[in-house]
């Protein structure tokens, strides 16, 4: 790439210095173009992770200001992205450390399985999610916002259940309750409504996006059972 710019700028000259180099044949310019293109993917792919990494710590740690900055209108593939890295992590995880989670005969069908996961049930759930949520919004957030900001709440506020495959039931129903709290304070923040009617309005999204989907309901119970309490 410098060595075109540097032609372009010298004039025939340097074209005809050039030619007669190695490095200066038309062959070599392609694979350094080529190499060039593969280190821009690398790179890339290198960004989105440090990215999704450093948006899970902060939704973590700092919900309501990473809520109130994060969240913008028309802007839904961060927040998709962001939920199908959770639900690779968790998925993966839970494959491979419950017992009974992976088909021992078929690493295979555990592959398609996972992606099956995370490229068409995490987008479609999501949507219907978000749906319900603006249905369920509708008489108590006038004042409400669309319904892809809607979509990147509860997808941001799945992020404690990256942990959902760990085969510690503690950790897991920590998470659903950690995701169903962040939902309650993205709610709060991007449709200007009180915490008191986000979690009327994010309970029945919650149980069924964390709690269901990721599992963390099945945790509790067991907790429950386990403290005698049910």
């Amino acid at each position: 790439m410098a060595t075109l710019y540097r032609q372009g700028a010298h004039g025939r000259g340097d074209e005809r210095a050039n030619a007669d180099e190695p490095n200066g044949s038309p062959h070599c310019s392609a694979e350094a173009v080529a190499v060039t293109g593969v280190a821009d993917r690398v790179g890339a792919e290198d960004h989105l992770t440090t990215e999704l990494v450093r948006s899970w710590l902060r939704v973590l740690v700092s919900p309501r200001r990473f809520f109130r900055e994060r969240v913008v209108p028309r802007d839904q593939a961060p927040g998709l992205l962001f939920a199908m890295g959770v639900v690779l992590v968790a998925e993966t995880t839970r494959v491979a450390f419950v017992p009974g989670a992976s088909n021992a005969g078929s690493p295979l069908f555990d592959v398609v399985r996972i992606l099956a996961a995370v490229l068409f049930v995490t987008p479609a759930a999501l949507h219907v999610l978000a749906a319900l949520q603006t249905v369920l919004l509708i008489p108590l957030a006038p004042d409400r916002a669309g319904i892809s900001e809607t979509v990147q709440v509860l997808a941001y506020a799945a992020a404690p259940c990256a942990l959902t495959g760990v085969p510690i039931v503690e950790v897991r129903a920590l998470a659903g309750l950690y995701a169903a709290a962040l939902l309650t304070i993205g709610l709060s923040e991007v449709h200007r409504i009180s915490l008191g009617r986000s979690v009327l309005v994010g309970a029945v999204p919650a149980f069924l996006g964390y709690g269901l989907g990721f599992r963390a309901f099945d945790a509790i119970t067991a907790l429950l059972a386990r403290w005698y309490i049910i």
